[in-house]
């Protein structure tokens, strides 16, 4: 797994960073929203203004550490991304994508 973005988490719990890869660079915001059912997200991904993806709370089974479970999406790509939010060791919070 590479990761592909740092951020950092303000008081309102939005997180704020960048996502690098071969093909992608932007500053992008993770933002808390309303859920209207259970298995909607509890966060959504913007980037310039544009919405790319979303995220779910999730607690790891073994180390009950909470992380988020994300999807990023957008037509440019040839599937969607899957990622984790993790936090690292200095109060920052790194993007590890998976597929």
């Amino acid at each position: 797994m590479a990761q592909i973005g740092t951020f950092t988490r303000d008081e309102t719990g939005t997180y704020a960073g960048t996502i690098k890869t071969l093909t992608l660079n932007v500053k992008a915001s993770i933002k808390p929203c309303d859920r209207d059912n259970d298995r909607a997200p509890d966060f959504r991904i913007t980037a310039t203004g544009v919405e790319f993806g979303a995220g779910w709370s999730r607690t790891a089974r073994e180390t009950d550490a909470e992380y988020l479970s994300l999807k990023l999406d957008d037509p440019s790509f040839t599937a969607p991304v899957y990622a984790s939010l993790v936090q690292g060791d200095k109060g920052e919070h790194k993007l590890i994508w998976s597929r």
